[in-house]
């Protein structure tokens, strides 16, 4: 592997995972737990999505020319990076019309997530919460997998970023930080997203 896809698969693992950043510094504030099985199974879940995403995109990427490969990676990938942009102003307009769906909900409101107020992240909470952060990998994923960058390189950084950033950033949590980082991660994320698609096609 050269330098030039390691930094994209590093990129890649990043952007898929920022939301996890404003997730734990949200829960360092709050003093809610994330113990670690917990953030285990949050990780092997992006992880797991990237996987299943990256062997979709491979196996496509077997019946079609390289360029049009390339191209439909840049459109997904480009496509989920508006979209993950477009975050903050939607979760305004739903909270007007109070109206979320479960995923879009915890991301924005991660305390939701602790739905028996114990103060910690329980297993199956982990699982609507892993769920709800693995939306990203999957494009990361298939991209991958599309362009042929190393799947199970590009699947194994998304999980391990996952799990430091959640971690990190959950022991790390300050009020004044929580309070400004969600939508600037969630811009940086799609940002990164934009950028990676717009890079392979040239």
């Amino acid at each position: 592997m050269d330098s030039y896809n390691l930094w994209i698969i590093i990129v890649i693992g990043l952007a898929s995972n920022l939301d996890n950043a404003g997730v734990g510094i949200a829960y360092g504030v709050r003093n809610i737990r994330i113990p670690w099985y917990s953030n285990l199974t949050i990780s092997f879940i992006s992880f797991l999505a990237t996987l299943v995403s990256g062997l979709f995109g491979n196996w496509i990427s077997t019946h079609i020319p390289v360029w049009i490969s390339h191209l439909i990676g840049t459109i997904v990938i480009v496509s989920v990076g508006v979209w993950v942009l477009l975050q903050p102003l939607a979760n305004q307009l739903r909270a007007r019309h109070n109206n979320s769906n479960n995923f879009t909900h915890f991301i924005s409101n991660p305390e939701k997530a602790d739905k028996d107020q114990s103060q910690s992240i329980s297993l199956p909470e982990s699982i609507l919460l892993g769920t709800a952060l693995a939306m990203n990998a999957l494009a990361g994923g298939f991209n991958a997998g599309i362009t042929s960058l190393n799947i199970w390189c590009t699947s194994l950084a998304v999980g391990v970023i996952s799990y430091v950033l959640l971690w990190a950033c959950a022991a790390l949590g300050a009020k004044y930080i929580a309070e400004r980082f969600g939508n600037v991660a969630t811009v940086i994320s799609g940002l990164l997203l934009v950028l990676i698609g717009i890079n392979q096609m040239f």
